[in-house]
C-alpha cells in the first residue's frame, strides 16, 4: 500500500477540496481560483502547494503563467487505502446478510 498521508493531509481542508472540484473541471492559474475565495492569493498558493505535495495536482509553467491541474493519478494512494478496508467490510456485511435470512428463515 503506498504512503497516503501527503493525500490525506491535503484532503483534510474544506478549501483544498472545493478547490479540487474547481480544478476538475479543468487547469486554473492561481487568480482564476482566488476568484472563487474570500481569502488572499497567498492564502490559495499555500492551499495549492500542499494539493502538490500531496501529488493531487500538477502545476505546469508557461512563461510567466503556472497553470495548476487536478492530477486524477495522485488519487491512488487513497482510492488503494480504502480499498484495503473494502473486504473488511464485505466480509462483516456477507456475515450481517447470513444472520439477517438465517433468522428470517425460521
Amino acid at each position: 500500500m503506498q504512503n497516503a498521508q501527503p493525500c490525506f493531509r491535503a484532503l483534510s481542508d474544506p478549501t483544498r477540496r472545493e478547490i479540487l472540484g474547481l480544478l476538475s473541471q479543468g487547469g486554473m492559474t492561481i487568480a482564476e481560483v482566488a476568484e472563487n475565495f474570500d481569502i488572499t492569493r497567498a492564502a490559495v498558493k499555500k492551499h495549492l502547494t500542499i494539493l502538490q505535495e500531496g501529488n493531487l495536482i500538477t502545476v505546469e509553467t508557461a512563461g510567466r503563467t503556472r497553470v495548476n491541474t487536478l492530477n486524477r493519478s495522485g488519487f491512488a494512494p487513497v482510492i488503494d487505502w480504502f480499498a484495503h478496508f473494502d473486504a473488511f467490510w464485505d466480509d462483516r456485511l456477507d456475515a450481517l446478510k447470513a444472520a439477517i435470512e438465517k433468522e428470517y428463515a425460521k
